[in-house]
């Protein structure tokens, strides 16, 4: 059987270093990085992940400022709110939670926010500085920056002639994803639920990460033996033998398969999950070390 990752020692890691990093940066005279969530309307799931945001960057010794507006808020008074958190010195990271309500354009918002306080990496300048290789300066998308350093945790950071197929291609998740892999040498291929030979291809994975949103389309014969897989998934799936109107959480990848194949495969849940709010705090640990002049910490 695989190795497990465990993406919440990873994370719980994470944040460990954060934390003393942030008590490091203060005790030499730095303001403490600054955190601002804000969060349109009433989604359930957002409120539950904004919340754990906010409590998370408290435990870094962040100064953390949430914005809870309502759902009718118009989009100039949202644009003017970035703009005030843009020009204050005190934020170092500005994440707005998606979605947002239909009336507000989510690009115009994003691309609104300053690139240096975009900790959340969806700017057009951080997009085109991970794509171009400009990693020191650049934000990455939390989630895919989490996958990496799974990744880097089981095979090391050079990853220099080996297979990565990623099977997904939003630019949340599957375009940076095959960024930071070809940055780290691998010969990458993005696939996706159209491609052609789809379980040939991704046999000749080293690395394979699943990012297609599809509950277990991964099946265990599509992994290549000893192959690392990180299953960026979280699908939510009736589960009748729960009871009635029950259901659980299965990944991308038939996990129970492909962990007889995998040398190494992250669990869901409890593997990339957990490493997406670690890199938020991470992403805005650098933006405040970077405003500081400091060069950005690496994890």
């Amino acid at each position: 059987m695989a190795e497990v990752i465990d993406g919440k020692s990873v994370a719980e890691d994470v944040v460990r270093t954060v934390k003393a990093l942030t008590a490091e940066l203060v005790a030499k005279g730095n303001a403490k990085p600054g955190l601002a969530v804000v969060i349109v309307g009433e989604d359930p799931a957002s409120q539950v992940y904004v919340a754990s945001k906010s409590r998370t960057a408290k435990e870094c010794g962040f100064h953390s400022l949430q914005h809870t507006l309502p759902a009718e808020t118009s989009q100039e008074a949202l644009l003017k709110i970035i703009a005030d958190l843009n020009a204050d010195p005190a934020i170092n990271g500005i994440l707005v939670q998606l979605p947002l309500p239909a009336h507000i354009d989510a690009g115009k918002i994003i691309q609104a926010i300053a690139p240096q306080k975009d900790v959340d990496g969806f700017h057009f300048i951080n997009v085109g500085k991970l794509g171009t290789g400009e990693l020191d300066t650049a934000f990455v998308p939390c989630t895919p920056a989490g996958s990496m350093l799974l990744i880097e945790r089981v095979r090391g950071k050079d990853l220099s002639g080996l297979n990565a197929v990623v099977v997904g291609r939003s630019n949340i998740v599957g375009k940076p994803m095959a960024n930071l892999l070809l940055a780290a040498n691998c010969t990458v291929t993005i696939a996706h639920s159209r491609t052609k030979e789809l379980p040939a291809l991704a046999r000749t994975a080293d690395i394979l990460v699943a990012a297609v949103g599809r509950p277990e389309m991964i099946k265990g014969d599509w992994v290549k033996p000893g192959a690392t897989v990180i299953d960026v998934g979280i699908n939510r799936i009736p589960a009748p033998e729960k009871g009635e109107g029950k259901s659980r959480l299965v990944g991308d990848v038939a996990y129970a398969e492909a962990a007889k194949q995998a040398g190494a495969i992250t669990p869901v849940p409890g593997g990339v999950g957990p490493m997406t709010i670690a890199m938020l705090m991470a992403n805005t640990l650098a933006s405040a070390y970077l405003a500081a002049g400091l060069k950005r910490p690496s994890f």
